[in-house]
């Protein structure tokens, strides 16, 4: 097993063929998923009909894609033509959608091989990929662990080795700390660079959907293959992407480190705090600067985002009423029964709970005091990091403030989970790009992530700056053991 971009290399230059590597990791998926779960569905005879045809296009002489003859696994809420989009929900459970989302025709036409699509926290609500209504995930690294969410299948598929590539998507930290948990690289890119269409909403002024892979070169190759402008999503930004693949080496030094003082208060656990800060000190020792800089908004930044996200889940998910596609009871009398009883069964507890809390801040008498005070403190997030960047080129913090942690352990205290994301749910709050990478394990042999955020549209920078930690850390984690 190797990176993304090795594996490209050797399929291109015939050391192996797409086919071969298909039948590797659809292999490793047969040998090790029932350990960790990470798929909710894989579509063998697809894989390898893609796998065949980038094989015949190599032999023809023909140009191929920037994913030529890549595995890649897609979460469950991206929509696919060819297979299920549940979106760990009962509710979709039998949804088969009538078209590809833009990110997944993107990776089609760059000649991505699309294996399965991954478990999920119901409808992306979540922190631990526990709420899904079907399995609870595993953590390579340790199985009674989870894998952090709500993409968590995706960072577990990557991690155990059964795909070089994934897919998720990130509302409040979905993708970085899934990453920073299971020892992956997890890039959230700036609100609107990569198209939302086809990616089943959450919070839509939120989601943005970015690539997991086992290096920063592997998540910028990714990367650059699904942005871009999208005429299908009106919050698409018409901005040129960059070829993050090819620009990312730069030197540590002249790099402006910014550390927010808020990322290193109380709750955060000591080894993950002692990791961060080595990582930091050992680019200031290459010659970057540390500076050390405030987001006083930070601890604001829960509560107004679960006022954000739940009232935008509670419009967003009132579609689903038994009525026109999804599940339907067959216990009622009238519509509004139908509509009552389909909603009951179809949901889970947590998608219960945030629809309610939205439903409740939105309400007459109620929305002034609730979304309307959260949205001020929304723009002062954005103001914080707005008067940051003037002192430093990125900001650098721990990703997650635990490492990964047992199944069950806080399952039963909703407050607890959401805590999970203080340090990432500013980062969608603002719409600004950043990623998680690997900065070290744990005493026990878990991961540690640490996590870089930048200027809107300065995917650029925040790549960049990962792979100058990447390099000079030097750090090469082990496949998990997956015992």
């Amino acid at each position: 097993m190797t990176d993304a971009v090795s594996i490209r290399q050797d399929i291109v230059s015939k050391k192996t063929s797409a086919t071969a590597i298909a039948e590797r990791f659809l292999s490793r998926i047969e040998a090790v998923d029932p350990k960790v779960r990470a798929f909710l569905s894989v579509n063998k005879p697809a894989a390898l009909a893609a796998a065949k045809k980038v094989d015949e296009k190599i032999a023809r002489g023909e140009r191929v894609g920037l994913l030529a003859g890549l595995p890649v696994a897609v979460k469950d809420n991206i929509c696919t033509i060819d297979a299920p989009t549940t979106c760990g929900s009962k509710i979709l459970e039998t949804y088969r959608p009538p078209y590809d989302a833009t990110v997944v025709r993107r990776l089609r036409e760059e000649d991505a091989v699309i294996v399965g699509k991954t478990n999920l926290d119901e409808f992306a609500m979540g922190s631990s990929t526990e709420n899904s209504a079907f399995f609870t995930t595993r953590n390579p690294w340790n199985l009674q662990c989870v894998p952090g969410g709500s993409s968590g299948g995706s960072a577990a598929a990557v991690a155990a080795g059964m795909a070089p590539l994934s897919l998720g998507s990130d509302t409040g930290g979905s993708i970085r700390q899934p990453a920073a948990l299971t020892g992956t690289v997890g890039f959230k890119p700036t609100y609107g660079r990569v198209s939302r269409y086809g990616l089943v909403a959450y919070g839509s002024s939120l989601d943005q959907i970015g690539p997991f892979g086992r290096s920063v070169r592997d998540v910028a190759l990714l990367a650059q293959a699904i942005s871009g402008h999208d005429a299908l999503d009106s919050t698409s930004v018409n901005h040129a992407a960059p070829e993050f693949s090819t620009m990312l080496e730069r030197d540590a030094a002249g790099l402006r480190l910014g550390v927010p003082k808020e990322y290193f208060g109380a709750g955060l656990d000591p080894e993950v705090r002692a990791s961060v800060e080595a990582a930091i000190a050992a680019l200031v020792a290459k010659g970057a600067t540390r500076v050390e800089v405030s987001l006083p908004m930070t601890e604001y930044g829960i509560a107004a985002y679960y006022i954000v996200a739940p009232c935008e889940a509670s419009s967003n998910l009132a579609r689903y009423d038994g009525v026109h596609y999804g599940h339907r009871s067959k216990e009622y009398e009238d519509v509004i029964t139908l509509m009552a009883k389909s909603r009951e069964q179809g949901f889970g507890p947590e998608v219960t709970r945030r629809i309610i809390l939205g439903t409740f801040a939105l309400s007459s008498g109620y929305y002034d005091a609730y979304y309307n005070r959260a949205l001020k403190v929304r723009r002062r997030i954005k103001q914080d990091f707005d008067r940051a960047f003037e002192q430093c080129d990125v900001i650098v913090g721990p990703t997650s403030p635990t490492p990964a942690f047992p199944v069950g352990a806080k399952a039963s205290d909703p407050l607890a989970m959401y805590l999970c994301d203080v340090y990432t749910v500013a980062t969608n709050l603002a719409g600004l790009p950043g990623v998680s990478l690997p900065c070290g394990l744990t005493g026990s042999g878990l991961p540690i992530g640490l996590q870089i955020q930048g200027r809107v549209l300065d995917d650029l920078a925040v790549l960049r700056a990962a792979r100058v930690f990447e390099r000079e850390l030097a750090l090469s984690l082990p496949w998990p053991s997956l015992t």
